[in-house]
């Protein structure tokens, strides 16, 4: 009978070791950011709904284009049962990432999580900022860097082919917009209830060149960040 209570506990023993989330690797050249985000498929955001922990959610899967406002809210009409939105995105359509963020908005009550393991990057902060209430959970992570025009770098080099007159205008294009987005993101941040400071003392630093102790432009933030900045109200933090 011990012998049996035993097994019966180093089988216990083994399967709560193999239910622990495996350990997240930072990345050696940037300590604040994984070294391998999950930040989802290559591909244009997929939206499934699903039962996740008791929930039913929709899981938000990949790069952000501009169809996913339109998109997304015919996922969240036609599904009256959503409580929550999981996103995990390496970003995309700046704007599209804005509109996004107003549609969950208009939802009262909606919930936007990133999930530990998940990574939410560029465009995608402003998807999930749209979250009525929003949880970042412990090894979640929320990766910023500094916005630009997108795909200006592809554009510019074309435009470079095509003679010098049209490179300067197509940069000055760029400055315009770029300068337009980044109004847009102010009011965006403002009317979602999060803390300017989190453009001025972190995503528009990220600009800058890479430092000895972070050679890259990117910045996860830490759960303390999270709440300071309001990018996770500390109402709904647990």
């Amino acid at each position: 009978m011990d012998l049996l209570r035993n097994l019966a506990f180093a089988a216990a023993g083994l399967a709560l070791v193999a239910a622990k989330p495996a350990a997240i690797v930072m990345d050696k050249d940037n300590p604040s950011c994984p070294a391998a985000p999950d930040w989802g498929q290559a591909k244009a955001i997929t939206l499934t709904a699903a039962d996740m922990g008791g929930k039913h959610v929709l899981i938000a899967d990949g790069i952000i284009d501009s169809t996913l406002p339109k998109r997304l809210k015919a996922a969240l009409d036609a599904d009256e049962r959503i409580e929550e939105i999981w996103i995990k995105s390496r970003g995309g359509d700046a704007r599209a990432g804005n509109l996004a963020g107003k549609v969950i908005r208009s939802y009262p009550g909606m919930v936007t999580r990133i999930p530990r393991g998940w990574t939410c990057f560029s465009a995608c902060n402003f998807v999930f900022m749209g979250g009525d209430r929003r949880f970042v959970d412990p090894g979640g992570v929320f990766m910023v860097h500094m916005f630009t025009h997108t795909g200006d770098r592809d554009t510019i080099e074309i435009s470079v082919e095509e003679g010098s007159a049209e490179t300067t205008r197509l940069i000055g294009q760029i400055e315009q917009d770029s300068a337009l987005l980044a109004s847009e993101d102010n009011d965006f941040l403002i009317r979602m209830g999060i803390s300017r400071k989190l453009l001025t003392e972190v995503m528009y630093r990220q600009q800058a060149v890479a430092t000895a102790a972070n050679k890259t432009t990117r910045y996860c933030l830490s759960q303390d960040e999270v709440r300071k900045y309001n990018v996770m109200p500390k109402e709904t933090a647990g």
